[in-house]
């Protein structure tokens, strides 16, 4: 019989795996199109904004660029990985992905650790299963965004959390802890929504042992603070702190006046977590619903004791919040809260099953319409995996092609996408929505030759080109699925003559003007 099973956990192991392996197949492809996360920016923007540095410094020799979107002043962790990448890849978007991949095959890895610690062996492979599986995750754990290498960063931590009362030094384990958990936070700002789910992995793990628990839950809030403050003391010295305030000024959307926004907001943060997935999404809410109300019940009281069941609340939870507050939430910002509220199912069906009568029927129910769950996510899955496409490359190699057959100044691009450009084709590139220095300024002392937009000009950008260009549409490249960003756009920049500048206060700035030829329309 024991022979039987563990034969049975490698066939289960292989299906697991060879999904896994899906991820890292067709590394160039876009992200798929036709998905229900068409509209998620980070599909034509993030993957260079944020690696901007790191392609910068390979192609271009410096990292910096003063004026323009350097996000690696607030965000280093994971362009320094790249950058120590692309000394052995070269500036590749299949290297930046890969890397992506990479990190989430150490988050699959950790989330097995974490939870064959905390059960039997069928369920961290139901958890696995779930993951690998999800075609929301098989589409954002390939994209060269933040995202991949928090959840790695942040399951490390709690791995590390939940076997503190093993360690021979607890307290230097949660030191550990916070810099683990201060460099999560350099990857991506909204870790700190993750602290109280930390703490809850730590306190939880040590609960009885509370002295110790309260002193290891300091030791990990004191270093993470005092690892990141070590870093802001780093950007000050070398005077970029403007860069590190105005990456948060840009990610500050505007409020409704009042306070009932805050409510609409909750609901629609809350209700994004069904982009992860409809039916293993309403399972684990099930599963905390029924835990708070049951909490008398032997599996409620179960899961309660189990401090990663606490924690993966807390972390749904804390980014929620962060959501809520924020008032902008996208798709990619629930790839990190998926595990957790995947782990959530495979800790509530185990509790189920250790029970009799009842509860364990409806645990065997909730496990196979998990199982089933799992594999109608896994033809789509397949499906996205077996029928690539390369829109957005071909897209970006006809724009650079064309810029190198018909010379206009500088070979420098504007865009919005243009980071992204650059690690498709190595195409210098500014970005014309965000920068420490007004649009105005930034071409005038870079002098593009060049400006792509997506489908449409925005008015206010256009006033902007228009203090020192004039624009001439040349080209047109189809790319992607979105239906108000699927065609990339391409202008020359004719410098006004003898260096002119006009007034950007004039209201017909913002129209084309008689020196333009401008096909797209004004948006």
């Amino acid at each position: 019989m024991k022979e039987l099973r563990r034969w049975g956990y490698i066939a289960w192991l292989l299906p697991i795996a060879g999904f896994a392996l899906l991820h890292a197949l067709n590394l160039r492809a876009d992200f798929p199109n036709g998905s229900p996360w068409i509209f998620d920016w980070a599909k034509y923007t993030d993957e260079g904004w944020y690696g901007n540095a790191a392609i910068r410094a390979h192609l271009f020799g410096n990292w910096y660029l003063a004026g323009d979107f350097n996000p690696a002043v607030a965000l280093p962790a994971w362009p320094f990985l790249e950058w120590v990448l692309f000394f052995a890849t070269g500036v590749s978007a299949e290297a930046a992905r890969g890397l992506a991949v990479a990190c989430f095959f150490a988050s699959l890895a950790l989330s097995y650790s974490l939870l064959r610690a905390r059960g039997p062996r069928w369920m961290p492979l139901l958890a696995l299963t779930m993951l690998v599986t999800s075609p929301f995750l098989y589409c954002f754990s390939r994209l060269a965004i933040l995202e991949p290498l928090q959840t790695t960063l942040t399951l490390a931590a709690l791995n590390l959390a939940l076997r503190l009362p093993a360690m021979r030094r607890p307290r230097l384990t949660s030191a550990a802890i916070g810099l683990l958990f201060a460099l999560a936070a350099l990857t991506k700002t909204t870790e700190i929504f993750l602290l109280p789910a930390v703490e809850w992995a730590i306190v939880g793990a040590l609960w009885q042992r509370r002295r110790l628990a309260a002193a290891c839950a300091a030791w990990t809030a004191g270093c993470a603070a005092a690892a990141y403050g070590a870093w802001l003391a780093v950007i000050g010295a070398l005077g970029l702190l403007g860069d590190y305030r105005y990456y948060f000024f840009i990610n500050t959307y505007p409020k409704p006046p009042g306070w009932g926004w805050l409510f609409a907001s909750f609901w629609w943060s809350l209700h994004g977590l069904l982009w992860v997935d409809h039916s293993l999404v309403a399972l684990a809410a099930a599963f905390a619903l029924g835990a708070v109300v049951a909490r008398r019940s032997a599996w409620a009281r179960r899961l309660w004791r189990e401090p990663l069941f606490g924690c993966s609340l807390c972390a749904v939870a804390g980014y929620v919040v962060f959501m809520t507050v924020q008032n902008h939430p996208q798709p990619r910002y629930y790839a990190l809260p998926a595990f957790f509220c995947f782990f959530v199912v495979a800790l509530g069906v185990s509790a189920l099953l250790r029970e009799a009568g009842m509860a364990r029927w409806a645990g065997g129910a909730v496990l196979a319409a998990a199982v089933c769950a799992a594999a109608v996510h896994a033809t789509r899955t397949a499906r996205y995996a077996l029928h690539p496409e390369y829109t957005l490359a071909r897209a970006a190699a006809q724009l650079t092609i064309y810029i190198d057959a018909h010379p206009n100044g500088k070979r420098l691009l504007l865009a919005n996408s243009g980071d992204e450009v650059a690690l498709l084709t190595h195409l210098p590139a500014l970005c014309d929505d965000f920068g420490t220095e007004d649009l105005p300024a930034k071409s005038a002392a870079y002098g593009p030759g060049w400006y792509a937009s997506w489908n449409d000009l925005d008015p206010e950008t256009l006033r902007d080109l228009h203090v020192h260009f004039s624009l001439e549409q040349v080209a047109a490249f189809r790319a992607m699925d979105h239906p108000e960003r699927n065609l990339l756009v391409l202008f020359k920049l004719h410098s006004l003559p003898g260096g002119a500048a006009r007034d950007p206060g004039d209201a017909a700035m913002r129209e084309p003007l008689p020196d333009d030829v401008i096909e797209v329309p004004m948006e």
